[in-house]
């Protein structure tokens, strides 16, 4: 990696994919605006409060890529944020919708850096990626609705680690 990142200002971002968000890949509906409203400023809270300058994302469909958005428009505000993609492996997105494939691509080129772990796909892959940011964080932003599954075991890995976390129910 170029970017020489400060644990201590560094926070990582975790959530669940479009089956597990109430409003699934419908992104215009109320209950995701609303959501996307608590997440700019939890953002900025973290920006302003934490002294957050680097956020990590595991670039998954779903809360990553929201996020990704509200942390590009905050950007204009605050230009010293830095966005770094910590992709789990090549051709993440190759089994997504067309349009959600584009959409990856079109945010993977606004990151600051892109980080990859493997070039091909492993069973344990995707839980890597998430270790990987979870060691490199002090805090962690999560987007959880209470059920099981990579979001759960990453909550779980940094309250381990002692990473304060804010969870945010979709």
């Amino acid at each position: 990696m170029n970017i020489k990142f400060k644990k201590e200002k560094t926070l990582c971002l975790t959530g669940h994919r479009p089956k597990g968000l109430p409003w699934g890949y419908n992104e215009e509906s109320n209950s995701c605006k609303a959501f996307k409203k608590v997440c700019k400023k939890v953002f900025i809270n973290a920006i302003e409060k934490e002294d957050i300058t680097y956020f990590l994302t595991g670039m998954a469909e779903g809360f990553d890529m929201i996020a990704i958005e509200i942390l590009l428009e905050l950007r204009c505000e605050y230009e010293h944020i830095k966005i770094i993609a910590i992709i789990p492996c090549l051709n993440l997105e190759i089994r997504w919708k067309q349009s959600q494939q584009q959409r990856y691509k079109n945010l993977l080129n606004k990151c600051d850096e892109i980080f990859i772990l493997s070039k091909n796909y492993t069973r344990t892959c995707m839980n890597d990626r998430n270790k990987y940011m979870i060691e490199n964080s002090a805090f962690c932003i999560a987007c959880y609705n209470g059920s099981a599954g990579g979001t759960r075991n990453t909550i779980k890995l940094a309250k381990e680690k002692g990473i304060k976390i804010k969870i945010i129910k979709p």
